[in-house]
């Protein structure tokens, strides 16, 4: 249901069992929080990406999510030379779902 206020909301904070992992204004969280896709030839390289929290690999692709490291990972991926390479912020929903992996070392 979030999808439907995103529009709305300014600040948001994240409760998990009575505490609070995030609290932050709206535009700056799409900002910060990222998905990276990257489709290559063949399968992905091993590469270190450091500031991804969490990487997922399927077939030719890779998919990260970072927390403000956005830049330095697509410098990283872009030097491998993949066939397509994407980055796009998270919606506020995303973030929710995912804010344990997300906020990791924040708090």
């Amino acid at each position: 249901m979030i999808a439907e206020f995103e529009g709305l909301i300014d600040e948001f904070t994240i409760i998990e069992q009575g505490r609070a992992l995030l609290t932050m204004d709206a535009d700056g969280a799409r900002s910060r929080f990222k998905k990276i896709r990257a489709r290559f030839t063949q399968a992905p390289p091993e590469l270190k990406l450091p500031g991804a929290l969490d990487v997922r690999r399927d077939g030719r692709e890779l998919e990260l999510f970072c927390n403000g490291s956005s830049d330095a990972l697509l410098e990283i991926l872009r030097a491998a030379q993949p066939e397509d390479l994407r980055c796009e912020s998270l919606s506020l929903e995303e973030i929710f779902v995912a804010s344990k992996t997300l906020t990791h070392g924040l708090v």
